[in-house]
């Protein structure tokens, strides 16, 4: 792998975008048509069609024509590869770190046979 390319890139372009992610957080509770991403987050209609094409080629937004409606459904998919390649690695460490501060703390509270508050 070309460490100058990665294919997430296109992943983590999209989701750089505050606009972006906010229509990502609005599909999450359920699909919605384009008309009702532009009344809920009072975007320009043109400017949302915009994100919604960066997220559809980041593959974050799948569209479904109902006529002359297109509902546009999220892919959690390309997030979830993010965070096994990225959080989920280091989730690990915290665990670890977090059971390691519990067990010296109870250590702590046992030597000196009192409860620490």
């Amino acid at each position: 792998m070309n460490v100058l390319h990665d294919p997430d890139d296109h992943v983590w372009r999209a989701l750089s975008n505050v606009a972006r992610r906010a229509i990502l957080d609005a599909l999450r509770d359920q699909p919605r048509a384009t008309g009702d991403l532009v009344e809920v987050l009072g975007l320009d209609r043109h400017v949302l069609m915009q994100h919604l094409a960066v997220l559809r080629e980041a593959g974050l937004v799948h569209v479904e024509a109902r006529g002359r409606q297109r509902i546009n459904h999220l892919n959690p998919i390309p997030i979830q590869r993010i965070h096994q390649r990225w959080v989920s690695r280091y989730e690990e460490n915290w665990m670890a770190a977090l059971i390691g501060l519990k067990d010296t703390l109870e250590s702590r509270r046992h030597r000196k046979g009192r409860d620490i508050g």
